[in-house]
């Protein structure tokens, strides 16, 4: 199996590209020479960050657009045909958070979170390989590789997390497949998942970009702003950096790595839920390192349900 090496001149597509992993993506392929094709749903970030890359010389092409829409992401693929040809890379990286106890998400809740970060995955994924193998298949020389980002809430399942949760271990799933897919087929187009945990990104925030359409009626639960507090000290304590993050996906598209962790030490408890379904035995409380932390979060929730009765 032959790995892509990065070169000035390769052409790499990345969405969500205006903050978080997307912009440090960006400006890391900047410094590396490759032509960028971004997308963002928000339009001011996008342009920010087309003028940032832009400045230092870096090929950029732009479309906002919103991953969820199977004609956005077409038209993102047009797009970079049309100026750069097939790409070399394809990071599908939007992706945003929503918290909440699982059966307090609204239907609008489930088709904000699912359509951003799954079919957000799916679209790309759809659209991008055809014509990567289609390049690998005329060109022996061809290298392409598609990193879709999860998270370790793809390997775990915390609490108050529900539909997040579903969303990331669907890519994971997503990701498992397409590696073996691609594998059957060709020897030149690869792929990678990324599972971070805690980074300060913004995906805190996420909630700044929800369509009008998709926006939950009614006010928050308290279950859902437990949620967005907890989320909200999680990632901004967090020490590994989006920079980080963003070397690790490109030594691991050079070094052909499928599975990028930024905390490999959270594995362990990725490993007790993984045993805990090999030996059948009830999911293990998540909280088992940290009681203090889970019965804080169980007095808060049972109190605020208290009050609503």
């Amino acid at each position: 199996m032959s790995n892509l090496k990065l070169q000035a001149g390769q052409t790499a597509v990345i969405t969500g590209a205006g903050s978080g992993f997307g912009l440090e993506l960006a400006r890391l392929g900047a410094k590396r020479g490759l032509n960028l094709v971004l997308t963002d749903v928000q339009q001011d970030a996008l342009d920010a960050a087309v003028a940032e890359l832009s400045a230092t010389g870096a090929k950029v092409a732009a479309l906002r657009g919103d991953v969820s829409r199977a004609e956005d992401i077409q038209a993102l693929a047009d797009m970079c045909m049309e100026r750069f040809g097939v790409p070399h890379i394809v990071i599908n990286n939007a992706g945003v958070a929503h918290g909440g106890l699982i059966w307090e998400h609204t239907q609008r809740d489930w088709e904000w979170v699912l359509g951003v970060n799954l079919f957000g995955v799916v679209h790309g994924m759809r659209v991008f390989t055809p014509l990567m193998l289609a390049a690998a298949r005329k060109d022996p020389s061809y290298q392409g590789h598609m990193v879709n980002v999860a998270s370790m809430a793809g390997l775990l399942n915390s609490p108050n997390m529900g539909a997040y949760n579903v969303s990331k271990h669907a890519v994971v799933s997503l990701s498992e497949t397409l590696y073996q897919d691609l594998a059957l087929v060709t020897e030149q187009v690869h792929a990678s998942v990324l599972c971070p945990y805690f980074v300060p990104t913004g995906i805190h925030q996420s909630h700044r970009n929800r369509p009008a359409e998709l926006r939950s009626e009614g006010k928050p639960t308290p279950s859902q702003m437990i949620a967005q507090a907890m989320s909200t000290k999680a990632v901004t304590s967090g020490k590994v950096t989006a920079t980080d993050t963003a070397e690790l996906v490109y030594k691991a598209i050079e070094s052909g790595q499928f599975y990028i962790y930024t905390h490999p030490q959270a594995l362990g408890m990725a490993q007790t839920r993984l045993e805990d379904v090999v030996q059948g035995r009830n999911p293990t409380d998540p909280f088992a390192g940290k009681p203090e932390i889970g019965q804080q979060l169980r007095q808060a929730l049972r109190d605020a349900m208290a009050k609503e009765d």
